[in-house]
């Protein structure tokens, strides 16, 4: 065998592998139990302390996970039939009932879970008023008002939270988003399984690090943001426009950030989550096309552009397309800290380091994957555009089934 057909033999077992890699990782998904909720669920706090010695609470809950978690716990058969029957109708109505009925089955389990200490004393919570049903994201949340009586004034309080633990088996983890006025302080702060609580008296830097962690983890656990970001880095042929469509990204899902924050957009998850799906696969297809649109002369896609900043038209436009679709995705990151209603302006600067948080993990994964290619393309061109072309064709492939299963709610 002559060195140039076993070079092109192992451009297509790389390519194959690649292929299959991403095939496993898709089947790996579908496998995984399909929940209303997903695979992780966040519950939404918010604490004012009207006065000493007293803690007011409004926990935001999904619903049917609190029914299921809350009947289980309680062994309370009726919480479950009525909650899953008003769940599977619709009618917010008929949950908040439910919820009425078994106050006691659904207080009780909320607060074992999550608690309020003043000076290293537990405070006392009871309920103040009734349930109320409200939308986010797409599925019905409950709202929960507690008052916390504490003993005695105190300089700082400690919150904890431990709702939906994935040792119940409903969901991975769950993590609590909380802003607080207590203690002349205002922030925010994001609890999950490593960190079960915080306190006021909190540094700078903790509240930093817990907002820019979180960004990281959202980003590594969300493949499809991930594979978005490989079907970029497959399409571009240079640093440059790698840098120039990251950096497009970056800005167009800041703007949605911001407006987010500012209450100005509100869109439904049932219309964001298929549009995320839909742009893996328009992204990683316009390298495929522009492959078979050049066929032989491929290759010449290797060689420098024309135009500002090295691009050409069709460059220019993929950027227009990495914007838009940008927009959507930064609507799926902010649905991540609930920043979809007025006054989650509060959240805003925990947002702004969540996104730097993101971008850390977008950066590294270039730095990590990007210069491979480069060298492949390099060295091998031919074998540089089987390898692109295989990652292109498995992220488009993921990207459309993705999409085809959220737009038919699969």
């Amino acid at each position: 065998m002559s060195p140039a057909a076993r070079r092109r033999v192992g451009a297509v077992i790389a390519a194959a592998a690649v292929a299959v890699l991403l095939s496993a990782l898709s089947t790996l998904l579908g496998a995984l139990p399909a929940l209303a909720h997903g695979f992780t669920s966040t519950v939404y706090v918010n604490l004012v302390s009207p006065q000493a010695g007293h803690v007011r609470t409004e926990l935001q809950l999904e619903y049917d996970l609190l029914v299921v978690s809350a009947a289980d716990y309680e062994k309370d058969d009726p919480l479950f039939k009525a909650g899953t029957a008003a769940f599977e109708g619709g009618d917010a109505a008929q949950q908040v009932a439910a919820l009425d009925a078994h106050a006691g089955s659904v207080v009780a389990y909320v607060t074992q879970r999550f608690g309020v200490t003043a000076g290293g004393t537990a405070c006392v919570p009871a309920r103040d008023g009734g349930f109320t049903i409200g939308q986010r994201e797409g599925v019905p949340y409950a709202r929960l008002a507690l008052d916390y009586r504490c003993p005695e004034p105190a300089d700082a309080h400690e919150v904890r939270s431990a709702l939906f633990a994935g040792s119940e088996g409903y969901v991975r983890d769950s993590k609590t988003i909380v802003t607080y006025d207590l203690d002349l302080t205002s922030g925010s702060t994001a609890l999950d399984a490593q960190h079960r609580s915080f306190s006021t008296q909190q540094s700078w830097f903790e509240r930093f690090w817990e907002f820019f962690r979180l960004g990281a983890e959202h980003l590594l656990g969300g493949l499809d943001h991930i594979l978005f970001l490989l079907a970029l880095i497959a399409g571009s042929r240079r640093l440059r426009e790698i840098v120039l469509a990251a950096t497009t990204f970056t800005l167009a899902h800041s703007v949605t950030f911001v407006f987010a924050a500012l209450g100005l957009v509100e869109v439904p998850a049932s219309f964001v989550e298929p549009v995320i799906a839909l742009s893996i696969a328009v992204v990683a297809g316009w390298h495929l096309w522009r492959l078979w649109r050049r066929r032989s002369h491929a290759t010449d896609l290797e060689t420098a552009g024309h135009g500002h900043f090295g691009l050409d038209r069709a460059g220019w436009t993929r950027l227009a397309v990495v914007f838009c679709f940008g927009l959507v995705h930064g609507l799926g990151f902010a649905a991540a800290l609930g920043i979809d209603q007025a006054w989650s302006w509060t959240l805003l600067w925990s947002l702004l380091v969540f996104n730097v948080g993101i971008e850390a993990v977008q950066l590294t994964i270039i730095v990590a994957v990007f210069p491979l290619l480069a060298v492949l393309r390099h060295r091998r061109p031919a074998a540089g555009l089987w390898t692109t072309g295989a990652i292109a064709a498995g992220v488009s492939a993921m990207g459309l089934v993705w999409f085809v299963q959220r737009v038919l709610g699969l």
